[in-house]
This record gives structure tokens, C-alpha cells and sequence, in this order.
């Protein structure tokens, strides 16, 4: 601190004087102490489960009350060496590269319709919704009732005189996978279409106009001007989408074809129940849930730099 002083003569000289030390900051240990509990609970239940999986990996454990050893690296031979798991490798890359683009293009053009408050947006936003608010045991007795020998979808093929085309699809090889394929574009899409309308909503008002100015339509509007502005949440939403579809698809597997004809609509997320609940092979089932996790490290990883901000 500098104060001024009278010297003889009038005058004023300037004077230091030592400033107070200042006070050391305060550590804030009560956040540290809430975050404990929470910290707890994500090493027991998050953590801990995912050592679990490599760990069970590296065993042989046929059922829960069996005796256990150490296999080492057999089960990922065995699991390599089995053509079932080849066959939920492919189905599972199938009903990614299909599902999940059609479901993000077409809920992200639904929920920019929606996001221009067409006549009735509000109703159609629940509408959109319905879909998420039904149970999964409900959408395969659905879509059992409509893909079933004599369901409902055959029986509109006969009275428009297609009966020749009729079907048991959910119990051919041909076309049992793309069934569930129809059944998780179905679950996914309005939900989707909801939260893109909701971002789409947020977006300023300006430019749109400023596009409306320079002459561009609702298509170039959509993909040029308002598509790159959500381009980090378009990401969000595929990351959780590419999950539900990879790690999600078993109960449907389940409900509805129970992974056959054959191996034709067996999942990775399926191998890993039936291995583990049917089979009592808990050893191989965690060696596809070791590969599973990788697979859904990898997509995530791939989909965020994909979608990342350019600017």
C-alpha cells in the first residue's frame, strides 16, 4: 500500500507500507465428500462389472454352481472357430449399416417438419412419441400379430390379390432379420424425430430467414443450413441410437424369433444371453461380451469424430 507523506518544506512524499499477506484459499472439501457416494456407486456398479466381463472371459464356468478354471485364451478360440458367432457378427453388421441410417435420416426429417410448426405439430409430436411409451413385450406381440402366417399384413397381400406373396416372415431366413430390422426402425424413429425437433427448436430464428432470403427451399434449408448447426447433437443422438440398436436388439431376438430360423436372426447381444441363460456356457458367453464391448468402443469412437464440429 503506497500513502502520502508531508516531508519539511510541505512537501509530500510517497511511502510503502507492507500489505497484509493474503488469505489462502479455502478448499471446498464438502464437494469432495458429496462426491463420494457417487463415486462409490460408479466403481461398484460400472467398474465392476466391466472387470467382471474380462475376467469370466478368461474362464471355464459351465453354469453358476459349477466348478470354475482358468482357460485362458481357449475361449476365444472356441469362440472364433464357431460359426454361430460368425453368423451374430454378420446379422449384427447388417442390422447396424441398415437400421440405424434409416433411422436417423428419417426421424432428423421428421423432426425438422415438425420443428416448422406445421398445422397440428403438437399433436404430432405425441404421436411420434407412442411409439416410446410402449413396453417391448407390447411391440412384439404387435408386430407378431401383423408378420404372423395368417396376421394381418398377409392377409392385406390377399385382398389386394398378392396372396402368392404371402409369408411366414418371422420364421424365414430370408427375411426374419430384416422383420426385427422393421421392428427397431419403428421403436427408434419418433422418438428421435422428437428430440431433432426439440434441437431444431432452438435454433435462432435468423437463420432460417437468412436462407429464406438467399433463395434456399426447405431441402436445402434442412441438410445445408440447419444440419451443420446441430451437427454435435445429430452425434449424441446416433451414439445412443448405435448402442440401443447394438446392445438391445436381444429382447427382441427373444420375443420374436428366438435368434433362428437356424442362426438367421442371432445377434451378438442374443449370443450373449443364450450363451449364458440357455446353454450355461458362461466362459464363452463373457468372450462375446468382451467382443461386444470392443464393437460398441470402436462405434462410439468412429461415430464422435465423424460428427465432430468442423468449425
Amino acid at each position: 500500500m503506497t500513502l502520502l507523506s508531508s516531508a519539511p518544506g510541505g512537501a509530500s512524499v510517497a511511502r510503502k507500507t507492507p500489505s497484509a499477506p493474503a488469505a489462502p484459499p479455502r478448499r471446498k472439501q464438502g464437494g469432495v465428500i458429496l462426491a463420494v457416494p457417487a463415486l462409490v456407486w460408479y466403481l461398484v456398479f460400472m467398474v465392476g462389472p466391466l472387470v467382471a466381463i474380462f475376467v469370466i472371459a478368461a474362464l471355464h464356468w459351465p453354469g453358476m454352481l459349477q466348478p470354475v478354471s482358468f482357460a485362458g485364451l481357449q475361449n476365444v478360440r472356441t469362440v472364433l472357430d464357431d460359426p454361430v458367432f460368425m453368423d451374430a457378427v454378420t446379422n449384427t453388421a447388417v442390422q447396424l449399416v441398415v437400421a440405424l441410417p434409416l433411422m436417423i435420416v428419417g426421424a432428423y426429417m421428421l423432426g425438422y417438419y415438425v420443428a416448422q410448426q406445421p398445422p397440428g405439430h403438437r399433436v404430432l409430436r405425441y404421436l411420434l412419441f407412442i411409439p416410446g411409451l410402449i413396453s417391448t413385450p407390447a411391440k412384439a406381440m404387435v408386430f407378431y400379430a401383423v408378420l404372423s402366417p395368417d396376421g394381418l399384413f398377409n392377409g392385406a397381400l390377399d385382398k389386394v390379390g398378392l396372396g402368392s406373396l404371402a409369408d411366414a416372415w418371422l420364421a424365414s431366413p430370408s427375411t426374419a432379420l430384416a422383420c426385427l430390422i422393421v421392428l427397431d426402425v419403428w421403436s427408434g424413429i419418433g422418438f428421435t424425430a422428437v428430440l431433432f425437433a426439440a434441437r431444431l427448436g432452438s435454433v435462432p430464428d435468423e437463420i432460417g430467414e437468412a436462407a429464406q432470403l438467399d433463395g434456399a427451399g426447405h431441402w436445402r434449408a434442412m441438410w445445408r443450413i440447419h444440419f451443420p448447426v446441430i451437427r454435435d447433437f445429430v452425434g449424441v443422438v446416433t451414439m445412443l441410437q448405435f448402442l440401443w440398436t447394438l446392445f438391445g436388439s436381444a429382447q427382441n431376438v427373444l420375443l420374436l424369433t428366438q435368434g433362428g430360423p437356424g442362426s438367421s436372426s442371432t445377434t451378438l447381444s442374443f449370443l450373449v444371453y443364450q450363451k449364458a441363460f440357455i446353454a450355461a456356457d458362461l466362459g464363452y458367453s463373457q468372450t462375446v461380451g468382451v467382443f461386444l464391448f470392443l464393437v460398441g468402443l470402436a462405434g462410439l469412437l468412429t461415430i464422435r469424430r465423424v460428427f465432430r464440429q468442423t468449425y
